[in-house]
C-alpha cells in the first residue's frame, strides 16, 4: 500500500469514528505522548556480559537457540537502534546491571554510573530515556534462593550495597538524558517448601529496602518501583517479595507498584489492580508480558490481556501515573522481530482503547444502560483501527505491518547470521 492510499483510508476511517464522538487527529495528538520501556534483554537472552558464561537463576528460563543473538554491547545497541527504527513513537529502554558495558572486572556492588556511559550516549544519539534493573539473579550470591531477605548478613549487605548502587545509576540515567528513570527492583527470594517462618524473611527485606533507599534523590531523576510475584521456579510455596508485601511497601513509602501481567495467578485480571492501587498509590510500573499457564514470557500480542491492560489504562485515564515496560523473552524466533511485534502490538492496544467515546459510554453506563454499553464496544471491534494504525505508521516513517518483517529479514541475513 502506498501513502496515497494510506491517507485516503484514513480520511474514511477518520469520517467513520467522527459519527461517534472520535476524533482521530486528537487520538494520535495523545499516542504520540506514549513512551513504552523496552527491554533489553530480549536480544541476549538475559545473559548481560558481566558475567561471560554465567548461568541464569532465580527461576527464569529461555528456550529456543534463533541464530543472531547480541553478543556484546555494541551488537545489543545495534540490535535495539534496528528495533526502534521499526516502532513508532520516541520511547525508551530498560537496562539490568549485567547490561554494564566496561573491560574492568567488576562486580554487582562496585558498579558506577561510568559503566553506563556508552548506554548514555546510545541514548542521546537516538533521543530515547533509559530505565534501570538492579540484577538480584544469576549470582553466586544469589544461590541460596535468597538475596535481600537472606539470613546471612554479609549477603544482605552485598545486595543492599548494589541496591544503593542501582539507584545512582538510575539517578545519572536521569541526570543526563533529561527525563526521570524508573528503577525496578525485583528479587527471587523464597523456599521451594511450606516454610516455618514466613515473617522474618519480609522483616528482613523490609530493613534491607529502607537501608538501600535511605538517600534521598530526587525524583525529577529516578523513582523506585517494587515488583511482586506469584510464585517462580525453586520458590513455588512461599515467595517473600509477594504482590500484597510490595503494594504496601509502595503504599507506605511512596513508591511504584510494578504490576507484571506473567505474575499473576492464570485467572487473575492484571488490570483490575490499576484501579484498587491508584486512588492510594502514587503510580505504577507495568511489565507488559503474556504467561501461558505460567509466568513463561511469550511476545506480547494483541489478546484480550493486552486489550484489557491497555483499555483500562485509557479509560480510567491512568497513562500519566503509569510507566508502560515490556518484559519477555523468547529464544525461538528472531529477536528483533519480537521486540517490533511484541511493542507494536502493545501501542495498538493504547490505540484501540483511545478509538472509542468513552464518555458517552460512561454516561450509558451511569444511566444504566448496559445494553448501549454492550451494543458499542462490541461494534468497536470491527471498526477501521487497522487504517488508523497504518497512517499512525506513515506519520512516523516507519513501515506497515506488511512492510517491517522484509526489513528484519534482510538484516539478519546481513547481520544476525554474519555472528558466530
Amino acid at each position: 500500500m502506498n501513502t496515497g492510499e494510506v491517507i485516503r483510508a484514513y480520511e474514511l476511517a477518520k469520517e467513520r469514528y467522527a459519527k461517534i464522538g472520535v476524533d482521530t487527529d486528537q487520538v494520535l495528538k495523545e499516542l504520540e505522548k506514549i513512551k513504552l520501556s523496552i527491554h533489553c534483554w530480549q536480544g541476549d537472552d538475559v545473559k548481560g556480559f558481566l558475567f561471560p558464561g554465567q548461568e541464569l537463576t532465580g527461576g527464569i528460563s529461555v528456550s529456543g537457540n534463533y541464530p543472531g543473538k547480541a553478543k556484546t554491547p555494541q551488537q545489543l545497541r545495534q540490535d535495539l537502534s534496528k528495533a526502534l527504527s521499526l516502532i513508532p513513537g520516541k520511547h525508551k529502554v530498560q537496562l539490568h546491571a549485567i547490561y554494564a558495558d566496561t573491560d574492568e572486572k567488576v562486580d554487582l556492588n562496585e558498579l558506577e554510573p561510568r559503566h553506563f556511559t556508552s548506554w548514555v550516549d546510545w541514548a542521546k544519539e537516538e533521543g530515547i530515556g533509559l530505565d534501570f534493573n538492579g540484577t538480584f539473579f544469576s549470582h553466586p550470591k544469589s544461590a541460596s534462593g535468597f538475596t535481600l531477605s537472606s539470613p546471612d548478613q554479609k549477603i544482605r549487605e552485598f545486595w543492599i550495597e548494589h541496591g544503593r548502587r542501582s539507584r545512582k545509576i538510575a539517578e545519572y540515567f536521569g541526570k543526563e538524558l533529561e527525563q526521570q528513570s524508573v528503577n525496578n527492583f525485583w528479587v527471587p527470594d523464597g523456599y521451594k517448601d511450606n516454610p516455618i517462618d514466613k515473617q522474618s524473611p519480609r522483616e528482613r527485606l523490609i530493613e534491607a529496602l529502607d537501608e538501600i533507599m535511605a538517600e534521598e534523590i530526587d525524583e525529577k531523576y529516578t523513582i523506585e518501583a517494587l515488583e511482586g510475584k506469584l510464585f517462580g521456579t525453586g520458590v513455588e510455596s512461599f515467595t517473600v517479595g509477594s504482590h500484597e508485601f510490595y503494594m504496601a511497601y509502595a503504599l507506605t513509602r511512596g513508591k511504584l507498584w510494578t504490576v507484571d501481567a506473567g505474575h499473576f495467578h492464570p485467572t487473575e485480571d492484571p488490570s483490575d489492580k490499576f484501579s484498587a492501587f491508584l486512588p492510594f498509590g502514587k503510580g505504577l510500573m507495568l511489565h507488559v508480558s503474556r504467561p501461558v499457564r505460567w509466568d513463561s514470557d511469550h511476545v506480547v500480542i494483541l489478546d484480550e490481556a493486552l486489550i484489557r491492560i491497555t483499555q483500562s489504562l485509557v479509560r480510567d485515564q491512568q497513562l500519566d501515573k503509569v510507566n508502560i515496560g515490556l518484559d519477555f523473552f523468547d529464544a525461538t524466533i528472531n529477536r528483533i522481530a519480537a521486540w517490533v511485534i511484541g511493542s507494536r502490538n502493545t501501542i495498538k492496544g493504547i490505540l484501540m482503547g483511545m478509538l472509542a467515546p468513552i464518555e458517552d459510554l460512561k454516561a450509558a453506563e451511569l444511566a444504566g444502560d448496559y445494553t448501549k454499553r454492550l451494543a458499542v464496544t462490541e461494534a468497536l471491534k470491527t471498526y477501521p483501527i487497522g487504517a488508523v494504525w497504518d497512517y499512525y505508521c506513515v506519520k512516523h516513517n516507519v513501515p506497515l505491518e506488511e512492510d517491517w518483517l522484509a526489513d528484519v529479514q534482510h538484516y539478519e541475513k546481513e547481520e544476525l547470521f554474519t555472528r558466530n
